[in-house]
């Protein structure tokens, strides 16, 4: 059992086969055994192997309080805390520029629920665009196949409409009118770069 600093139970949103350690999905895309994070990951290896950019995924740090040892070779987790709220999934460098950016998919093929992000994560990437840093978030829609990156200063233009009692979603015509489309590829999977170069003039 894994724990938040606030005590509440943490629970994965897709499980983990035994045989494979790949996370278990039922969506069209994920039966391709890959996820949103493993695409990402993916693409984030083709940056790093060829030069073009370093960008990892952020560990988290868990604070283990209960192990089992059911046999010598083994050791099994029982229960464990996350030491701090988390910030963003990922970030790194390209071109000079600090990059940082949160990873969501939705079930949902219409809106976007902004339940999905939390408010330290807001901050955090409002934070990280006062350094001048860019920050942005890529939204998949699970059924539909369909992926967006959409820049930070956009969500929290509708983060700041919920709190002020509108709307807890971004409707998916929002998404594809403020945000940009990405095209999933073979190499990279997604190329969020070519899009960063488009918005920031990055590519010459």
């Amino acid at each position: 059992m894994v724990n938040y600093p606030n005590g509440r139970k943490y629970t994965a949103e897709k499980a983990f086969t035994a045989s494979t350690g790949k996370r278990k999905t039922n969506s069209s895309y994920g039966n391709r055994g890959m996820t949103l994070e493993d695409d990402l990951n993916d693409t984030n290896l083709y940056y790093l192997s060829r030069g073009i950019a370093v960008i990892h995924k952020k560990p988290t740090p868990i604070q283990i309080v209960q192990v089992d040892y059911p046999k010598r070779s083994a050791a099994v987790i029982k229960e464990a805390y996350f030491k701090q709220a988390s910030t963003t999934d990922y970030n790194g460098v390209y071109k000079g520029k600090y990059i940082d950016f949160e990873a969501k998919e939705t079930q949902n093929p219409t809106s976007f629920p902004l339940k999905n992000f939390h408010e330290h994560q807001i901050r955090h990437m409002e934070a990280v665009l006062a350094q001048g840093g860019i920050s942005f978030v890529i939204l998949r829609f699970a059924s539909t196949d369909e992926i967006y990156l959409l820049e930070a200063h956009q969500l929290m233009e509708y983060w700041t409409r919920m709190e002020q009692g509108g709307r807890k979603s971004i409707r998916k015509e929002e998404i594809a009118g403020t945000g940009r489309l990405i095209h999933a590829g073979y190499q990279p999977r997604i190329d969020y770069i070519k899009i960063l170069d488009d918005l920031y003039n990055l590519s010459s």
